[in-house]
């Protein structure tokens, strides 16, 4: 006896399937971004990747639109409201109302906490916590409007939660930590408007962020506490960020929402 339409078993494609929807995702010209970028066009949404440097961008671009998709570079530097705002406006020019958004550009400026400059702060402050809410708030509004809902995805960090051991990055951690707190108190407000709001919290992973050109890699000794501390005792590999960010824009999560999604090795759970 074959099943009704309703009790039906879902496919992958009903489940975690981004067809027909719009993705805008910052910073990426590079790291995280890249990847997060390319699993919406893996997913099957039309994708706006946007960061300030072009060149990366158009570089990046023809590697999405080989998944079947459209792909928009726009050029912004996001920490400027003005360009905030107008890469939002291009980005629904070009490909259509954003239905999923990925707030992915950060910064992670290094110094020890008693000799931290100001500047470093509020740059912090500006790029990692200031910029992911205003993005979140014009987005947001447009999605209001519209009707339908959306998903947010904030990236935070693990460090969003725990001190580091490893980097002096104290402005870093306390915007990380703003971003988390963030995503709980937007979930609440805009859950009734059938909008998810989710942090991605990855641990280390080797990024430019972390890259020591003096050692053509991640310094040795930093690298070396990383493993030590993480109990599957590696750092965090290329695509396996790729399914959970998937997941968190998908018609899967539709029931979660103010949540923290760690992908960390075990790095919290000591």
């Amino acid at each position: 006896m074959s099943a009704s339409p309703s009790t039906a078993a879902p496919t992958l494609r009903s489940l975690f399937g981004l067809g027909g929807k719009v993705a805008l995702v910052t910073g990426a010209s590079s790291g995280l971004g890249v990847e997060f970028a390319q699993a919406k066009g893996l997913g099957g949404a039309d994708v706006a990747i946007v960061a300030r440097r072009t060149e990366r961008l158009r570089a990046l671009a023809p590697r999405i639109e080989a998944l079947g998709v459209r792909c928009l570079p726009v050029t912004a530097d996001l920490a400027d409201a003005v360009q905030l705002g107008r890469a939002v406006d291009e980005v629904e020019a070009g490909l259509g109302p954003v239905d999923i958004l990925v707030n992915n550009a950060g910064v992670a400026p290094a110094a020890k906490a008693e000799k931290y400059p100001r500047a470093q702060w509020e740059q912090a402050l500006d790029v990692n916590l200031t910029a992911p809410f205003l993005l979140a708030q014009r987005v947001a509004r447009r999605m209001i409007e519209r009707g339908g809902g959306g998903r947010i995805i904030n990236i935070g960090s693990v460090m969003g939660d725990l001190a580091s051991a490893v980097f002096p990055t104290a402005g870093y951690n306390a915007s990380k930590g703003g971003v988390h707190m963030l995503t709980k108190q937007l979930a609440v407000e805009w859950a009734k408007h059938g909008i998810t709001v989710n942090t991605l919290a990855p641990a280390w992973f080797p990024t430019e962020m972390s890259y020591d050109p003096r050692h053509g890699g991640i310094n040795p000794p930093y690298k070396a506490r990383m493993e030590q501390f993480t109990p599957l005792h590696r750092l965090g590999r290329e695509g396996e960020l790729t399914a959970a960010v998937i997941f968190l824009a998908s018609p899967a999560s539709a029931y979660v929402t103010g949540a923290t999604l760690r992908v960390d090795g075990g790095w919290s759970a000591w």
